[in-house]
């Protein structure tokens, strides 16, 4: 489970991964990193979900295997990164396992893009 210390919860800070970071695209979830020279109390990450998933109970299950997901990967982002995943509706149809690996290059891919941290 992602600690709740490393949830993203202020939509500033989503809003500045969304708009301002690097993207990566998968099948199943697009990945919005940022990383942030004035933080450096541990990256955050946080879930956007929306009603092109399905239902609520849908929309329930892609955010408990994201948040699953994000908690494996934590260890490999920097302390000073927000880190958004938009689920796709694909998302919903698709097993554990290929969700977690999406996540996975996603991170990975987007890492890559980003440059070093950015005031």
């Amino acid at each position: 489970m992602l600690p709740a210390a490393r949830r993203m919860r202020r939509s500033v800070d989503f809003e500045r991964a969304v708009r301002g970071g690097t993207r990566a695209g998968r099948p199943t979830v697009v990945v919005h990193l940022v990383r942030d020279a004035d933080r450096t109390d541990g990256p955050l990450v946080g879930l956007v979900v929306s009603k092109a998933v399905g239902h609520a109970v849908h929309r329930n299950l892609v955010k408990r295997r994201l948040r699953t997901a994000a908690a494996q990967r934590i260890s490999v982002l920097p302390d000073d990164t927000l880190v958004v995943l938009r689920a796709l509706p694909r998302a919903l149809d698709v097993d554990y396992a290929h969700l977690e690996r999406d996540v996975a290059r996603g991170i990975d891919r987007a890492l890559d893009r980003a440059s070093g941290p950015v005031r």
